[in-house]
């Protein structure tokens, strides 16, 4: 072999990165990116450090502000973190947290039996990803403190108080700490955090209230007894939010039925086998999508794991032998299916265990073996339990489970005609779409737009390499309010899925979707909104992973036209951004000619709906994303959904914010 030249590689050319260094460098192998959800991760971190005292069995309170320059402090009255010094680092605990990575008390050391904190990165992330950031400790009747710029200490730790006659005394105040609340905490033990995300690192600063209200919420109800509080300074009025629920996992699934009509009472379950904690809740109403929450050491883990498959089997397990026992599920009936039992189904699964195993630093499912026999176990006990001792809950149950079972099999059948179909038809597409010449899904583009006159305009308009059009013919169904089964006798939802080519429901395969980008293009108007606000429904309910994956984006054809002198134009999405062009081209001097106010899609020619909606370097798309899948869920139910009653209150309450389009 021949020798191969070194290029001028050698040891200069390797960097060593001290300390935090790698953090700034590279922060997205750390918090997930530098975006909105950067910055909530680096927050979230020192809120789940004061969850965990809790889970600790120390902390009892923990309270949350947003200050005006958005910073953050972050109270509890838990233990403190230590202060003396570490003999590994001949430095305090405390700096040693807060500016060595993998440094911690969760690595099997007897500080914590369970925490969410394994990688011991949280504490010191945050604050090499701040501008500055403080600490402060109570401990041993004294108030120690220390501050940091961008991960480095700046000060020593220093004794800044302590605790006479009853309350705490501050010898030494500070110039971070500037909500006097945070001072009023009598508590005898406990950690403050106030930083500040450095805003040459993140996107943006601007902290989201939404965000961590959501979270602290969960955490509260997977935290029976906990009081978490929250506060935006930055509002004119600010009031203090906080959550306590007495009711645990119970009252969450409450919450999330909360719009919906239920078969039955809550379930809720409890045990310990094999030192792993496991808590589950159950309740089914009359909807037909599942929901499952599941946590491991209050961790959500959206893609489940070894604890929801646990879950699964025993669930299946107790409902088909109650089933046939009770004999709803005659001998000749086949067993109930997982599906059966999924539809209408809400339950949160919460275990906490010693050594959790994740996979990856963003901790999505859960691994460990030992965790599906230990929910098995115990739902397996209790839940059967619970069903002999209350038979009309059950019975509503098991009769929710066989309509199930009826309506997959026609569900199935439907799919596999509309699958069929696409088979036999081969490259014949549905005739009215206008397909792309390009091969490459990642550079194709599916234009699904509203009224066939649109439609023809589109196709006139577009770019034929990457661009493909399907004219929707009036409003597509209703979804929330109907089976999958009816869901695709409708021609327009049918022939969209055949043009996607990757299924529907749970038998989807994105390996198979023909088209990097799906885009709803409907008029700026009252019926534009609902007819995307019904393909949303569509996607949410049975193509969700479309949305999940980034594939789904809104057009955002312009509302007006405002010509200029010497036949200049401007396009414009909305009356806001209308009257600012009006008010900038008053102070130019500048004449406005006309203001045209389009009336739909079909009012524009092809160069027109080119120029302002199709064409990739100068429309506008907004990308459909779910932030909160509980929220959206609330949201679709609230207003597409069966029940009046919550629609009508959604509308009295948000009637004042309506912009009417006369």
């Amino acid at each position: 072999m021949a020798d191969k030249q070194n290029n001028g590689y050698t040891a200069a050319n390797i960097t060593v990165l001290e300390g935090l260094e790698a953090v700034r460098v590279r922060p997205a192998m750390y918090v997930g990116g530098t975006g909105a959800s950067g910055l909530f991760h680096i927050i979230r971190e020192i809120i789940d450090n004061s969850i965990d005292e809790a889970l600790a069995g120390r902390c009892s309170e923990i309270y949350i502000s947003i200050n005006k320059d958005n910073s953050v402090s972050i109270v509890d009255d838990g233990a403190g973190i230590p202060v003396d010094q570490h003999p590994q680092t001949g430095k305090s605990a405390l700096e040693t947290v807060m500016t060595v990575l993998h440094a911690g008390g969760k690595f099997g050391g007897g500080g914590y039996k369970v925490s969410g904190g394994l990688h011991g990165v949280g504490m010191s992330c945050t604050n090499a990803l701040s501008t500055w950031m403080e600490t402060e400790v109570r401990r041993d009747n004294k108030i120690y403190r220390q501050t940091y710029n961008i991960g480095k200490p700046i000060t020593e730790l220093e004794i800044v108080g302590a605790y006479k006659s009853g309350k705490w005394v501050y010898t030494k105040k500070s110039e971070y700490q500037k909500n006097e609340f945070l001072y009023d905490n009598t508590s005898l033990t406990g950690t403050l955090q106030v930083f500040k995300p450095d805003d040459t690192i993140f996107d943006t600063t601007d902290i989201s209230y939404k965000n961590i209200f959501n979270h602290i919420k969960i955490q509260s109800y997977l935290m029976a007894g906990l009081k978490i509080s929250l506060r935006d300074d930055r509002e004119e009025n600010p009031f203090t939010y906080s959550f306590y629920f007495d009711g645990g996992i119970a009252s969450y699934v409450r919450d999330i039925n909360d719009n919906d009509k239920v078969l039955c009472s809550v379930f809720k379950g409890k045990g310990n086998v094999a030192d792993i904690d496991v808590e589950v809740a159950i309740q089914y109403s009359d909807t037909m999508e599942e929901r499952v929450f599941a946590f491991a050491n209050n961790i959500t883990t959206p893609e489940g794991g070894t604890h929801v498959t646990g879950f699964r089997t025993a669930l299946n397990k107790c409902l088909n032998d109650y089933g046939r026992k009770v004999a709803i599920i005659k001998e000749k009936d086949p067993s109930f299916t997982a599906d059966d039992v999924k539809e209408g189904l809400t339950s949160v699964i919460s275990v906490r265990l010693g050594n959790p195993q994740f996979e990856g630093q963003t901790k999505q499912k859960l691994n460990n073996s030992e965790v599906n026999g230990a929910v098995r176990n115990v739902v397996n006990d209790t839940f059967s339990n619970w069903l002999e001792e209350n038979p009309k809950d059950a019975k509503s149950i098991i009769e929710k489970c066989y309509l199930a079972a009826r309506a997959r099999l026609a569900a199935k059948a439907a799919r596999e005609a509309v699958v069929r179909k696409g088979a036999l038809e081969g490259s014949s597409l549905p005739g009215k779409l206008a397909d792309c010449a390009s091969k490459n899904y990642a550079e194709c583009e599916l234009f699904l737009v509203e009224g066939d006159s649109a439609g023809g305009t589109a196709k006139q308009g577009r770019d034929r390499r990457i661009q493909a059009i399907l004219p929707l013919r009036g409003k597509p169904i209703n979804t929330e309010k109907a089976r999958l089964d009816k869901t695709l006798e409708n021609n327009e939802i049918k022939e969209l899925v055949i043009a996607l080519g990757c299924g529907i429901g749970e038998g989807i395969d994105l390996a198979k979707l023909r088209y990097g980008k799906v885009i709803i293009m409907a008029d700026a108007d009252v019926d534009g909104s609902h007819i995307r606000t019904l393909l949303l429904t569509f996607f949410f309910r049975h193509m969700r992973k479309l949305i999940e994956h980034g594939y789904v984006y809104f057009a955002m054809p312009p509302l007006y036209r405002i010509e200029l002198e010497r036949r200049e134009f401007i396009d414009v999405l909305n009356d806001s951004e209308k009257d600012k062009i009006v008010k900038e081209m008053a102070k130019k001097g500048k004449k406005i000619v006309h203001i045209q106010r389009y009336k739909g899609l079909g009012e524009m020619n092809a160069e027109q709906l080119w120029e302002t909606t199709i064409n990739p370097e100068k429309r506008f798309l907004k990308q459909v994303n779910i932030l909160d899948a509980e929220d959206s869920h609330q949201t679709f139910e609230t207003l597409m959904g069966v029940e009046v009653a919550p629609r009508k209150k959604f509308i009295q309450s948000n009637a004042a914010l309506a912009q009417l389009d006369l």
